[in-house]
């Protein structure tokens, strides 16, 4: 039996969800989606135009009367049902994704879905709990009061490297804080968005709560971004790209979210567990076929466990297996296209100039050939400001540096201009919290590097962006916090009037 997901037959329609129906694009472009585990085109639809960003505009700026009124227990129990929905949808929703993005099926099944359907119940409950501070007498006169109220209409971009749980990140705080949405994919990975927002309908999401543009970025990506009725945008992608969305968005002075590329160290000091640390930074650097913005992308080692590191992540990325991303015991899928493929072999090969590759820096050819696939790659030897270390990658490329002193380990982890996510590994608890005090990013993970949960906020700082996916303080991107003052004395002639007209009473 086939495994492989119908996108032709699910979405026959189009590949643009508005007000509640899949409808097609009026761009006059047409969209190839290439499964890239093989090269084969699997859904071709017409690109969303500024006709459809405006029409789903619209249906959302008419949504949110409703949906900005609802109650938080309301948007609760709308939000359990989506939980429950996305549960029902599990496998088809595992099977585009990996036929979409080339993602192994154990991945997909075991990290992409549950955590999206995980996001969803926590935000039900999230829901119920967006308060201010208490109503308080802050001067005598007064009792003034918070409120957190959503802000309106938000438009979001999410990249194609993970497309559900991105859908799963920009949509579902919005929602629990009552602000409706238009959510623009990746437009060579609709697949699950499509999907996401078919689920929330049947849960009892109003019509036009949330709406899917499948386009480009320069036609629905600029449009979205800078429509006047969007009171927000959230991005999630490159810095490059990060920066002309803020410069869009600047002129209409809207919200802005951004979380941006990464370069992730990875510092293990000379008292760490070596096999965990082997084993970690594999994972961490192969993890999406490395396509992963907090991805293990510079491991740093002190000087004594330099050679049995390098040895021993060589020798295990050696055992990882490439394949079919439907076979269960798959590893390694492909990158997400044939360009990017390209683009990270480019890396690689201008690093053999002045570095060494100890295992993979090529494709495989044979039954993968047609394929976007690379091989796990292992470099060492290359300089601190070299364009393998100073540069994103984005595939399963890890690059391995020593250094001696504490010092030297964490200021060479700071030396990009990226700050999303860091990892420190050592078994002495001074070393670790200095690590993570100093180390600036938004993650540190002490003795692992990946792992994400719900309730703790995700996001990065200089180059990587600002602001808060997932958690309770994701919340702070999504509400508008209102002072409200109440005068408690109900007397016409107040005292500090004597300062604008006459005299003390």
């Amino acid at each position: 039996m086939d495994q492989r997901f119908d996108a032709t037959e699910r979405f026959a329609e189009g590949a643009q969800f508005i007000a509640g129906s899949l409808r097609s694009g009026s761009s006059g472009r047409t969209q190839a989606v290439v499964d890239p585990a093989t090269g084969e085109t699997v859904y071709s639809y017409e690109l969303a135009g500024e006709a459809e960003v405006d029409a789903a505009v619209e249906a959302a700026r008419r949504a949110f009367a409703d949906w900005g009124g609802a109650t938080p227990g309301e948007r609760s129990d709308t939000l359990h049902r989506f939980a429950a929905a996305l549960t029902q949808d599990a496998d088809d929703l595992a099977r585009a994704e990996s036929l979409n993005c080339g993602k192994p099926i154990k991945l997909s099944e075991e990290f992409d879905v549950p955590g999206s359907i995980d996001n969803a119940a926590f935000f039900a409950g999230a829901a119920r709990h967006l308060e201010g501070k208490a109503a308080g007498e802050y001067s005598a006169d007064h009792t003034s009061v918070i409120r957190r109220e959503p802000i309106g209409v938000v438009g979001s971009i999410a990249p194609w490297n993970y497309p559900l749980q991105m859908a799963a990140w920009k949509v579902l705080p919005a929602l629990a804080a009552g602000n409706t949405i238009v959510l623009k994919p990746a437009e060579i990975t609709p697949f699950t968005s499509l999907l996401f927002a078919q689920a929330a309908q049947r849960a009892g999401l109003p019509d036009g709560a949330l709406n899917i543009v499948s386009g480009a970025g320069r036609d629905a990506g600029e449009r979205l971004v800078g429509h006047p009725s969007v009171a927000m945008t959230s991005f999630t992608g490159s810095t490059a790209v990060g920066k002309r969305v803020a410069e869009i968005a600047t002129g209409t002075v809207k919200r802005l979210h951004l979380e941006l590329g990464g370069k992730a160290p990875f510092v293990v000091f000379d008292d760490a567990d070596l096999e965990a640390a082997v084993h970690g930074a594999v994972a961490g650097a192969l993890i999406n076929t490395g396509q992963d913005c907090t991805a293990a992308t510079r491991a740093y080692v002190q000087r004594p466990l330099y050679d049995a590191f390098v040895s021993g992540v060589a020798d295990l990325m050696a055992t990882v297996r490439l394949g079919d991303p439907f076979d269960p015991s798959t590893d390694l899928g492909p990158l997400i296209s044939h360009a990017q493929r390209d683009r990270v072999a480019g890396f690689v090969d201008r690093a053999r100039v002045y570095a060494t590759v100890v295992t993979g820096g090529e494709a495989p050819q044979g039954a993968l050939a047609n394929g976007a696939y690379y091989r796990p790659t292992l470099i060492a030897g290359a300089a601190q400001d070299s364009e393998i270390v100073q540069s994103e990658i984005f595939g399963p490329v890890l690059v391995v540096l020593p250094f001696d002193s504490d010092d030297e380990g964490i200021a060479l982890a700071n030396d990009t201009p990226y700050g999303l996510a860091a990892s420190a590994w050592s078994r002495d608890v001074y070393r670790t919290g200095r690590a993570a005090r100093e180390i600036n990013a938004g993650c540190v993970w002490v003795n692992d590097h990946i792992p994400i949960i719900s309730e703790m906020p995700h996001g990065g700082a200089k180059a990587s962006g600002f602001g808060k996916d997932m958690s309770a303080y994701s919340f702070e991107e999504y509400t508008q916090v209102k002072h409200v003052m109440y005068d408690n004395t109900a007397v016409a002639r107040k005292d500090w009037h004597r300062t604008i007209f006459g005299d003390r009473p």
